[in-house]
């Protein structure tokens, strides 16, 4: 046994920089599992600062000097974010406070709905199936609205931290912008001279996420807006809100679309009923999410991260369970971080 753990170890782990850049990942990993909610907004101004750099670069073509390049995408930068938390921020907030209390009406609805399925399509639904039915419906509304007053109480500890982040982030975002060089030049120190693989995968990773983060950014604002539109023109309630989770579903491929079309799906129908403003507003939300998913996609992502669907669910999957809401949203590219090294790992050593 200890043979073939020795081979194994000599097989893939015989270059020195290949066990040097194990530890590395293994530090990150392990730093971020116990210190997650304290590295959170310095991987988000990252993330940010790694988004707006694509500005500064297209200023700094035309001759614009690289001091106001940074001064004009920082200030374009704490507009959006500004914006972000005094006008749409207490807008969801207030729609969330108003979907707790349309809970008792929204379930009685509901219900009334389901009933109704009794009196058209007697021969295809019993009673017993309505009635177990509209039980069930209740017991799972009763179960949202408690999570929804759990999480309301508790929210103190959320808000503070939501302020510290507002204030840390913008701070952050700028220093990254203004002094790059000086950062990545103070962690390349910490790195031997000679690094060959670590270039080639810095390099694999810098192709990859360069298009990917930046249109992942486009396509959530795009997509969120579009969508909350829609909601708002067809007098959806909780337009906002809504709009605001299609948004964000689109950084979890095929299993965000999913799991926000849900919420979509049964608050228009408890409004709507089945109607035909119900089917116009669905199948103009299924045109908005097929010409995300087959125009705007190809096109922001030409030359972006070629994971396999497989891989990127399980991805998802497994970075949410290691480092929660987080790791959801940086699945991909962690998973593209791990392709990267693949790739790049000695050829002879993977192949031996």
């Amino acid at each position: 046994m200890l043979d073939i753990v020795k081979r194994w170890v000599d097989r893939y782990f015989s270059d020195e920089e290949a066990v040097l850049i194990f530890a590395l990942l293994l530090g990150v990993t392990l730093a971020f599992l116990f210190m997650g909610p304290v590295l959170a907004p310095v991987l988000t101004g990252i993330v940010l600062a790694f988004v707006m750099q694509g500005i500064i670069n297209f200023m700094r073509q035309y001759g614009i000097s690289k001091l106001a390049a940074v001064g004009v995408t920082f200030f374009l930068f704490l507009g959006g974010f500004v914006g972000f938390l005094f006008l749409l921020v207490p807008r969801i907030w207030r729609q969330l406070g108003s979907l707790y209390q349309d809970l008792p009406a929204l379930s009685q609805r509901l219900g009334e709905l389901v009933a109704q399925l009794l009196v058209d399509y007697p021969a295809l639904i019993s009673e017993r199936q309505i009635d177990s039915w509209i039980s069930t419906i209740s017991t799972e509304v009763a179960t949202i609205g408690q999570w929804l007053l759990s999480a309301s109480i508790s929210q103190l500890p959320v808000l503070i931290t939501l302020l510290i982040y507002s204030l840390l982030v913008p701070i952050l975002v700028f220093f990254l912008l203004k002094d790059k060089e000086e950062v990545l030049a103070w962690v390349l120190n910490w790195l031997p001279e000679k690094r060959p693989l670590m270039n080639k995968i810095g390099s694999e990773m810098n192709a990859q996420m360069e298009n990917y983060i930046r249109g992942k950014f486009i396509e959530l604002l795009l997509v969120g807006l579009i969508t909350y539109l829609l909601f708002a023109l067809f007098g959806l309630n909780y337009a906002a809100l809504l709009g605001f989770l299609v948004g964000v579903s689109v950084i979890v491929p095929y299993l965000g679309f999913i799991a926000v079309t849900i919420p979509v799906t049964i608050i228009a129908f408890m409004q709507f009923g089945w109607s035909e403003v119900f089917l116009y507003l669905m199948m103009i939300y299924a045109l908005v999410q097929a010409l995300d998913g087959f125009l705007l996609v190809p096109l922001l992502f030409s030359e972006a991260n070629n994971l396999h669907p497989l891989a990127i669910i399980i991805a998802v999957l497994a970075f949410g369970s290691w480092f929660g809401v987080w790791g959801v949203f940086f699945a991909i590219p962690l998973a593209t971080l791990i392709k990267a090294i693949v790739y790049a790992w000695p050829k002879d050593q993977l192949q031996s």
